[in-house]
């Protein structure tokens, strides 16, 4: 293992996420990690003017599953519509976990957000997870005029498991003829189960998501076929042998962290096939650095690209 070479800033906050963090995550493990809390969507709108409310839909197999609705309190109508998938490996937190942004973008854009409560691996193995975030999709097209948003500029945003699962999503849309995205913005995708990637092997007992971690949770998502010839595109984005026909795309992810050759690939593989993609590859950084240190000078740096690409973007269906 090559020892990394974090940013100053950046190596500074992590002996103090020590334990805090799935590093070296086993599956004996999965529970105290799942206990492990977040910042509440109360105190992530905090004095805010953003409101959310929740509706119980269909998901994958007729099960009920929840999604958030999350807008301003005096929105409009006519705005953008991002749909969030969240992060944790596919395994871990909740629909409410760093939803910040989308509190942001309300009331930047006066967009409205929807998160969805997809079920996770292990106890819901693929298809499910995809599916369940599908249906969410689905569901927040269907009711653009009553959620009162431009389904012309509807985005899909996710991070880490949430970065994968929304890039499944994305090819899903495409492939089934289903909802219209305008975009897709992916922070640190968890993409490749198949874990051979220079990064993927570089990174074990270090930062924030490390390669045991990655193995555990591909393994609760996939069972016995991780790594096997055959598994879906849908499942690990990785897998996908045609990226054309895909909306703009933004991708980013750290230098330092298991996820940089696979997201890197990502990137290269929808510009092979025509299509638009912007990659930003942070030095220094470990995974959801962005998140864990956003004072930092490199997450400032994350956070305006981000933001830029996006207003770039909405700006078109304008």
């Amino acid at each position: 293992m090559v020892e990394p070479a974090y940013d100053p800033e950046l190596a500074a906050v992590l002996p103090a996420l020590a334990g805090h963090v799935p590093v070296g995550m086993t599956a004996e493990q999965l529970e105290r990690y799942r206990s492990l809390k977040f910042p509440s969507i109360e105190e992530q709108i905090g004095d805010r003017p953003v409101t959310w409310t929740d509706h119980t839909i269909p998901g994958h197999g007729g099960a009920e599953i929840v999604v958030s609705v999350i807008a301003r309190e005096d929105h409009r109508g006519g705005g953008p519509g991002i749909y969030h998938v969240h992060g944790g490996g596919m395994v871990m937190a909740d629909r409410f976990a760093s939803v910040h942004p989308l509190v942001e973008w309300a009331m930047k854009y006066d967009a409205v957000a929807v998160t969805v409560e997809f079920r996770r691996a292990p106890e819901h193995p693929h298809p499910v997870p995809v599916e369940d975030c599908y249906a969410g999709l689905e569901w927040m097209a269907a009711h653009a005029d009553e959620l009162g948003f431009d389904p012309g500029r509807l985005v899909i945003f996710g991070g880490s498991g949430g970065g994968g699962l929304a890039a499944g999503v994305t090819l899903m849309a495409r492939d089934r003829g289903g909802p219209v995205l305008s975009g897709q913005l992916l922070q640190c995708p968890m993409i490749d189960d198949r874990n051979e990637t220079v990064s993927a092997r570089e990174y074990d007992g270090v930062g924030v998501w490390d390669r045991t971690s990655n193995l555990t949770a591909w393994t609760m998502v996939l069972g016995e076929r991780r790594g096997a010839p055959d598994v879906s595109p849908y499942a690990a984005p990785a897998r996908a042998t045609d990226l054309s026909g895909l909306p703009p795309t933004f991708i980013d992810v750290g230098a330092v962290e298991v996820f940089r050759d696979e997201a890197v690939a990502y990137a290269s593989a929808i510009w092979a096939a025509g299509g638009e993609a912007e990659l930003h590859v942070w030095g220094g950084a470990f995974h959801g650095f962005h998140d864990l240190a956003p004072e930092s000078a490199v997450a400032r740096s994350c956070l305006a690209a981000r933001e830029s690409w996006l207003d770039r973007l909405l700006a078109r269906g304008e």
